[in-house]
């Protein structure tokens, strides 16, 4: 049973091909993050527009930029002006490149200057770590926002930005609602007007153990997708749970996140992908 009113699928609306696979771009290091070297802005940009269509010309369903270079990440009051500008740059230059639905990630769980970022460049989703309830991240505890997130959005116009929205997310633990299953935690991000929910392993590039995909499947009536740990060797398995992936290290060169986007990777998970559609 649906926690609220249904909706519309968000999927369908963004995207053209049911079960749709998102690349992941994962940014070159922004100003003011450690490993920033001073670099003209034009490196991150030009980074991110080649990754855009190389998963473009590998026939990808979309895209999400994520300001992966940015590690150790801060939390989401913390992320500085300078980032939100330098996303907003590269979001603006692979929109004008590419013609297939992109969106946007800042982490860790700033959702709110990524909406803003979304609202600047036309992004069609943005993807949020911690929607509801709380746990504890890599970067401290961090607690699910979207009572303000959704005022932001509707404040600024942007209701047509969509929300992905993770539940268990990985990179952290959540003994804070270990009173609470799975179903339950996927039960209370529609509750609280998620539009699509996510499910992970425990970490970049680890896949979502299929228990796990069966259990959100089960508190949620909203479209479930991966996002982690994807493959050509699971697809198999996993594709025939889920609505859609976002996907990103097996598709790099020598499937390490840093890597760059391999076309003849992406070309062959597509086909993989394609007889699930």
């Amino acid at each position: 049973m649906s926690a609220v009113p249904p909706k519309a699928n968000a999927l369908s609306e963004i995207f053209e091909r049911p079960k749709p696979l998102i690349g992941t771009i994962h940014c070159l290091p922004f100003p003011g993050s450690p490993r920033y070297k001073g670099e003209d802005l034009a490196v991150a940009i030009n980074h991110a527009v080649e990754e855009a269509l190389a998963y473009e010309e590998g026939g990808i369903d979309g895209i999400i930029l994520e300001n992966s270079g940015d590690y150790p990440f801060l939390a989401p009051g913390d992320v500085g002006f300078e980032t939100v500008a330098t996303m907003t740059a590269v979001a603006c230059a692979v929109r004008d490149a590419i013609e297939i639905p992109f969106g946007v990630i800042l982490n860790w769980n700033a959702a709110i200057p990524a909406m803003a970022v979304a609202k600047a460049s036309g992004a069609a989703f943005i993807r949020v770590n911690e929607w509801v309830n709380a746990y504890v991240s890599n970067s401290g505890i961090i607690e699910g926002d979207s009572g303000n997130i959704l005022r932001y959005r509707k404040n600024i116009g942007a209701e047509n930005v969509k929300i992905l929205a993770d539940v268990n997310v990985k990179h952290g633990a959540h003994a804070l609602v270990a009173d609470r299953s799975i179903s339950d935690q996927a039960w209370d991000a529609e509750y609280y007007d998620a539009d699509v929910i996510i499910v992970t392993g425990t970490k970049t590039g680890s896949a979502a153990p299929l228990e796990k995909i069966e259990a959100v499947r089960a508190g949620t009536s909203l479209p479930v997708i991966t996002g982690s740990g994807l493959c050509v060797e699971n697809a198999e398995d996993i594709m025939p749970l889920v609505d859609g992936a976002i996907v990103g290290t097996s598709l790099k060169e020598n499937g390490v996140w840093w890597g760059r986007v391999q076309v003849d990777r992406v070309k062959e998970l597509v086909d993989k992908v394609s007889k699930f559609r």
